[in-house]
């Protein structure tokens, strides 16, 4: 008889609410026993009529499920239970349990829209939220609402919200389970760690630990290097009788299973594992977690079509189910490599793999079930869907009505990507060993981006260099791929890549660093030193993601010939018309063009009004340059548009996003930096006031005044008040001071020099008072001019007096 677990409490409820509505949801924190009792429950209550699928994240969580399962019936996996995998089955005719990944679901429903003779599905860890468990539900309710209405459905959680499950699943019963009693002491740092190599870091409080506990030893780590980093700094400096095992998804399944086992009597394990082991595995000796706080998740961006890992903090729902793996067999410590104080700064939950996946095998998907209306938990983000489906219309897989074609029911029954698949599609099975290498981990530790390198090590070459346990499974997968797939064309590695990649050709730009432009218009850049930066022409098939300027990580040579070959439909010559910031200049070429790439390029022609638009850009680039003139009025037009009239905007932001608008009809035979240096824009800016609204603005802000001369003075508005400049002798006669709509201009006096004398906004203030002051410094300065006693009285003039006077 097993030990009792916190979960059989539950399992008579689970099973009535199954029996009777077909689906549920279940809630049990890690430790409480849902992976190997619920499966068997629900076999032994007789009422589900077929087999029963369950689905677990990863592969090692599906192997180990398997075997613990079938290990409580006393057999092995493929009997009762069994499991299936991409490269790994064990199942028989007799197996009523079948675990599997999670991805198999979907081409079992693809194939088989009724799932006939599956009687239940459950879905485990739930709460991990990958893409394929979302799409995976969101088609079994579909096939249950449509086809099936006896196929009972269950989702398992640890840490997720059911409320929006079980709403989503019709109201579907929700089962709560309690965990394991033992008690997990939570400790944290005194003080944040410092910048550094987590591996180390981690390793060092292991060793402070050691001695004061007992029992085995889980720390986790964002990744394999940081668990091969750890392991060595802890090698030799643990105590006899420990042993180090590693655990991360790449690792050889003896190895994964090794550091599940409990540690032998006598001994104690320390594992050092990555996110792998928060959940659905059991490793039952475990008393003590070291948390490093980072896990590891694959972002990706659809503008760029580039995913990248990122090294993310952990999330406080991460945390918890770490620091629970510590309390499974008796009271645990946790340690976590961070302050009380940063533990408010987590997210509560990590993202929903759908909101930052790689969506076109979904959108593949999709296609294929011939609607994309699915009960989804999380819909898909609409950008990154169209983005998606872009790249699988230009793999052929969808037609210009996104309707998936012929190609594309091909491509969506092989079990890569589908750029692999239509690499597979095209170039037959001498793709599979690339196919199978982009579809891993590097094999090749600290090598260049050269893909050749990999393909000679996959015959035998530089295995030195080179991890044994990926070579493995890439040769395994390259074999299992390269089943059934008949004979391509001859192709380069290169060219097998672009087939795959067309958006990431990448052509060497000119200039000594290795920098490319890629055909889908982003940049990527090489290191100097590898030997693939200087080749004209790559594609590259693993980039860093950085948005500005991606680090190329793999890439193969391709030689121009072989992209006129590949891709001889989508090669055109466009007329082009742009601004050169280069060459200060318009530049007009036709241009032979893959994407974004250039391949030739000569002198071309351009329409005029093309040759406008690329000026607004130069004139963007150069700047806004007005005219005096042109400045006074988008003065006047912001000083009426602040009293309220309906006046266009001219402030420099709007006319720089508008140029299109107003000024390219105006720039004819503008086409440099030294045109649009004599160019006067105003024109063009008084171009945009209708009649109407210029008789408003000159009402507002009139543009000129008249001097008791007659002549006409501009008025700046550009300052706190309106503002004119004038010869003090052109006021005379002055008895009221001028105003533009009822406000006083600022007047400034000048001499018959043209030097200022005096800035007033009271004339007759003036003449009463400093005018004085002025006629007796000037008088003698300027004999020929008139200064009288009375200005306000004298007659204004412009001229000198007669000589002689």
């Amino acid at each position: 008889m097993p030990d009792a677990l916190p979960i059989d409490a539950v399992l008579p409820d689970l099973v009535a609410a199954l029996r009777a509505r077909g689906r549920a949801v279940l809630e049990a924190p890690p430790g409480a026993g849902k992976t190997t009792r619920v499966p068997l429950a629900l076999l032994e209550a007789g009422f589900v009529t077929g087999r029963i699928l369950m689905l677990e994240p990863r592969r090692l969580a599906a192997r180990a499920a398997a075997e613990r399962l079938a290990e409580q019936l006393g057999e092995g996996p493929g009997d009762t239970v069994g499991y299936r995998m991409r490269g790994d089955t064990k199942t028989s005719g007799r197996t009523r349990i079948e675990v599997v990944t999670e991805g198999i679901l979907t081409r079992m429903i693809q194939s088989d829209p009724e799932l006939a003779g599956i009687g239940a599905v459950i879905f485990d860890e739930f709460h991990e939220r990958s893409l394929d468990a979302d799409l995976g539900l969101a088609l079994c309710l579909e096939v249950r609402a449509a086809l099936r209405p006896d196929l009972h459905l269950l989702v398992m959680s640890a840490t997720l919200d059911a409320a929006p499950v079980a709403a989503l699943m019709d109201g579907a019963p929700r089962i709560t389970s309690e965990g394991r009693a033992y008690p997990v002491e939570i400790r944290h740092l005194d003080r944040p760690l410092p910048k550094g190599r987590i591996g180390a870091q981690l390793a060092e409080a292991v060793l402070d630990l050691l001695p004061g506990t007992t029992g085995g030893v889980l720390a986790f780590l964002p990744g394999a290097g940081e668990i091969r980093d750890a392991a060595a700094r802890l090698s030799g400096r643990v105590p006899a009788g420990t042993e180090i095992r590693l655990l991360y998804g790449a690792l050889p399944p003896a190895e994964q299973r090794a550091a599940i086992r409990p540690a032998a009597p006598g001994t104690r394990k320390i594992v050092l594992a990555t996110s792998i082991a928060e959940t659905s595995l059991t490793i039952e000796d475990v008393r003590v977690v070291v948390d490093g706080g980072l896990a590891r998740r694959s972002r990706f961006d659809p503008g760029s079509g580039m995913a990248r890992l990122v090294t993310e903090r952990v999330t406080r729902a991460e945390a918890a189910q770490r620091a629970g793996r510590a309390g499974r067999v008796a009271e645990g410590i946790a340690l976590r490599l961070w302050t009380k104080g940063e533990e408010g700064a987590l997210a509560a939950y990590p993202p929903p793999g759908i909101e930052s996946a790689d969506l076109a095998p979904l959108a593949l998907d999709l296609a294929l079930w011939g609607s994309a209306d699915l009960p989804f938990l999380t819909p898909p983000p609409e950008g990154a869907l169209a983005e998606a489906r872009a790249l699988l219309r230009d793999l052929g897989a969808l037609d210009g009505a996104d309707r998936i074609t012929a190609h594309g029911r091909a491509l969506a029954a092989m079990p890569v990507h589908p750029r692999l698949a239509h690499m597979l599609g095209v170039a037959g099975r001498q793709a599979a060993p690339l196919a199978a290498l982009l579809s891993d981990r590097d094999v090749l530790r600290a090598a260049s981006s050269d893909l050749a390198l990999r393909l000679r090590a996959l015959k035998g070459d530089r295995t030195g260099e080179a991890d044994p346990g990926a070579l493995a499974r890439v040769r395994e997968e390259s074999r299992r791929l390269a089943r059934g797939l008949p004979d391509g064309p001859s192709l380069s590695p290169g060219a097998m890549a672009a087939l795959a990649y067309p958006d990431r050709i990448g052509r060497r730009r000119p200039g000594e660093a290795p920098r490319f432009l890629l055909s889908g218009g982003k940049g990527a850049h090489l290191d100097p030193a590898d030997p693939l930066a200087g080749v004209p022409f790559l594609v590259a098939t693993d980039l860093d993601g950085d948005p500005r300027e991606a680090r190329i990580r793999a890439a193969a040579e391709v030689s121009e010939a072989e992209i006129r070959d590949l891709f001889a439909e989508r090669i055109v010559w466009t007329e082009t018309c742009r601004w050169s910031r280069r060459e200060g200049r318009v530049v007009a070429r036709a241009e032979e063009r893959l994407g974004a790439l250039v391949l030739a390029d000569r002198p071309g022609a351009a329409e005029t009004a093309d040759l406008a638009r690329a000026m607004c850009d130069g004139v963007r680039q150069l700047g806004l340059r007005l005219s005096p003139a042109a400045e006074r009025l988008r003065a006047r037009v912001a000083l009426a548009r602040a009293e309220g009239h309906d006046l266009p905007a001219m402030d420099e932001t709007k006319l720089l996003e508008t140029l299109e608008d107003w000024l390219a009809p105006y720039l004819a035979g503008v086409r440099t930096a030294e045109d649009w240096k004599r160019f006067d824009p105003l024109p063009a800016l008084r171009a945009r006031i209708d009649w109407g609204r210029m008789q408003a603005l000159d009402a507002a802000a009139p543009g000129k005044v008249t001097t008791p001369t007659g002549r006409e003075v501009p008025v700046d508005y550009s300052g706190e008040h309106p503002a004119i400049a004038v010869k003090l002798q052109e006021m005379f006669g002055t008895q009221e001071h001028p105003k533009v709509a009822g406000r006083p201009i600022q007047v400034t006096l000048l001499s018959p020099a043209q030097h200022p004398l005096a800035v007033t906004t009271d004339i007759p203030g003036f003449w009463s008072g400093a005018y004085h002051d002025v006629r007796r410094d000037m008088r003698g300065r300027y004999p020929r001019h008139p200064w009288p006693e009375n200005p306000s009285v004298a007659e204004p003039t412009r001229r000198t007096k007669p000589r002689g006077t």
